[in-house]
């Protein structure tokens, strides 16, 4: 695969996700998310890439299931444009925070970033790993849920019915496609450890020890907000009945 091609669809995305955000600028926007128009668009445009990416990572396994027995040179053209394609929405979404909001707010998701355009970065230009970043993107069918939640409570939507079957679908597929697949892949990438070149392995070793530290603390952040608190107010209300 030549670089040019990597080039053409990574900036292709970056400007297809430019027009998002600035389309979802000419969308209505709930009241309550007026006071904070910025992060209503980013986390709709997150949104959008969440459902795109979802849809497309399982179709790369269901059109190419050989890849997930060789996740190293197992390679397809549909699954490369996938990786190349979250590539550019991570560029894009990394330069919107930076221009956006103070560096101390959002230095997490920005490193975040960093981590996985260098991981994907090397895997698109190399044509290998290809199999091992897209089982990653499995993540993004949970970032559908967690994304909706956002956007609901901003909407000052937090109390009905269509918010908690979400939090409940978000914590489900929260454990399933981040939590399970995450330790898949760390203990994929232990026992195929001579398999991987010194450099990939470091840069895998250090991608997941992140992700693994940042998604305890939001699966523990969630889980608060959404049920804990929840169940602390039910308990006290029985107690004052």
């Amino acid at each position: 695969m030549e670089l040019s091609s990597v080039i053409l669809t990574t900036g292709g995305s970056v400007a297809f996700f430019g027009l998002v955000n600035a389309g979802v600028r000419s969308l209505p926007m709930p009241e309550s998310a007026h006071r904070n128009a910025w992060k209503w668009r980013n986390i709709a445009t997150s949104f959008v890439h969440s459902s795109i990416t979802a849809i497309w990572a399982v179709l790369c396994f269901f059109l190419h299931p050989q890849m997930a027995e060789d996740l190293i040179e197992t390679f397809s053209v549909f699954s490369h444009a996938l990786v190349s394609f979250s590539i550019g929405y991570f560029i894009h979404d990394f330069f919107d925070m930076v221009l956006n909001q103070k560096l101390s707010v959002s230095w997490e998701l920005l490193f975040h970033h960093a981590v996985v355009i260098a991981c994907f970065g090397l895997s698109v230009i190399s044509c290998n790993y290809l199999g091992f970043a897209v089982v990653a993107l499995l993540v993004e069918i949970n970032s559908i849920f967690l994304h909706l939640r956002q956007m609901l409570r901003m909407a000052n939507i937090s109390a009905g019915t269509m918010y908690r079957v979400n939090s409940i679908i978000n914590l489900g597929t929260y454990v399933v496609f981040r939590i399970n697949t995450l330790a898949w892949m760390t203990r994929w990438l232990v026992l195929n450890r001579d398999k991987v070149p010194l450099m990939a392995y470091t840069l895998g070793s250090v991608g997941m020890a992140i992700m693994t530290v940042m998604n305890i603390v939001l699966f523990y952040r969630l889980l608060r907000s959404d049920f804990l608190k929840t169940s602390t107010r039910e308990t006290k209300k029985d107690k004052d009945m």
